[in-house]
């Protein structure tokens, strides 16, 4: 690729791009697959012709599926949608949950899962060595990596039991395949709009039960639409819900950096960057360059932030919670502010 005047990108190893004209031709290399993308036809074909030149290669034409996601167009629409559709009902078959009773959010509230509910009888051991746990979990993060933000909170913490599930971690985790089975069809809907890179951030403080543990969760849209997104337990126990959505601020400032790099390189300059955030102590701490004598516990590496909004590369903006879509990475919503949250990172049937 570099042979033939492409350059590797610096924030993603498997990118290749070059600039022809005023538009950008780009190749995505996943192992043995490639995605191309770009506005010159023409010079798309020659680097496909200098490909076959260099080793055998199908051309399977303009770009309909790939790693399991549906790619599909709508010129007169100007959208573009990526649906794992296909895979989500194959998932529900294998693990016999394709007729399987309708819910309407991915885990309800009344699943409070613990280490504590692990296995202790004998009859439990014998029903749950026959259950597929893990592998169901796998196959749930593999369509919550790629299309599917709005089931990343609760795969998160079913996740969390692998090495000693029970029957209440199974149920829980049928339930998601249930909540999958009544929204198949939901997929990312990119429109032409305005490239603007926006982030969410929330925290739920002490939500998990047995180490008392924070969540983090966060996601990034463009043009409105998702395109990266975590639901992760903190790696440190906070000890106040401003410290941890502080933290949350911080970690996601990382990966705002990091797509604020890749989309420079590939022409898109943002003139700023904001980050929306529904707690006001933690915006003003962020802001406030001052150690205060209730912060001076703060592993520094979580004050990066305040560097950050000094320095105009982001902005950090105050969001009401209600409208927050954040929300659903951290714990149970209720069904119309999951509706919220999904409709506003561009999750569409």
């Amino acid at each position: 690729m570099q042979g033939n005047g492409y350059l590797r990108c610096n924030a993603d190893h498997c990118c290749y791009f070059k600039k022809v004209k005023s538009s950008f031709i780009i190749l995505l290399l996943y192992v043995d697959d490639m995605l191309v993308a770009g506005a010159d036809l023409e010079e798309i074909n020659n680097l496909k012709k200098q490909l076959s030149s260099e080793f055998e290669m199908k051309d399977l034409g303009a770009a309909k599926q790939i790693l399991g996601m549906r790619i599909s167009k709508d010129e007169h629409e100007g959208t573009l949608k990526l649906s794992q559709a296909e895979y989500v009902r194959k998932v529900l078959q294998r693990f016999s949950m394709g007729d399987a009773k309708l819910v309407r959010t991915p885990l309800a509230s009344h699943f409070r899962l613990s280490k504590e509910q692990s296995l202790k009888t004998e009859e439990e051991k014998d029903f749950m060595a026959k259950v597929p746990y893990a592998s169901a979990i796998g196959s749930l993060m593999y369509a919550m990596t790629c299309t599917r933000p709005n089931i990343s909170h609760a795969v998160g913490v079913v996740s969390r039991y692998m090495s000693n599930p029970c029957k209440l971690h199974w149920e829980a985790v049928k339930w998601i395949l249930r909540y999958l089975r009544g929204t198949t069809e939901r997929c990312l809907t990119f429109r032409r709009d305005e490239l603007k890179l926006e982030g969410y951030v929330d925290s739920d403080f002490t939500g998990e039960v047995d180490h008392r543990r924070s969540t983090t969760g966060y996601v990034f849209t463009m043009a409105s639409t998702a395109i990266s997104w975590m639901s992760q337990l903190q790696k440190i126990v906070t000890i106040s819900t401003t410290e941890a959505e502080y933290v949350v601020v911080t970690e996601s400032s990382k990966e705002l950096i990091w797509l604020q790099g890749l989309l420079a390189e590939l022409g898109f300059d943002q003139v700023m960057n904001v980050l929306h955030s529904d707690s006001q102590s933690a915006i003003h701490l962020a802001k406030n360059s001052a150690f205060h004598s209730r912060t001076k516990h703060i592993d520094l590496r979580y004050h990066f932030i305040r560097s950050l909004i000094e320095e105009g590369v982001l902005k950090l903006v105050k969001i009401a919670g209600s409208k927050n879509p954040a929300d659903m990475l951290t714990k149970p919503v209720t069904t119309e502010k999951l509706e919220l949250c999904v409709a506003s990172v561009g999750l569409q049937e």
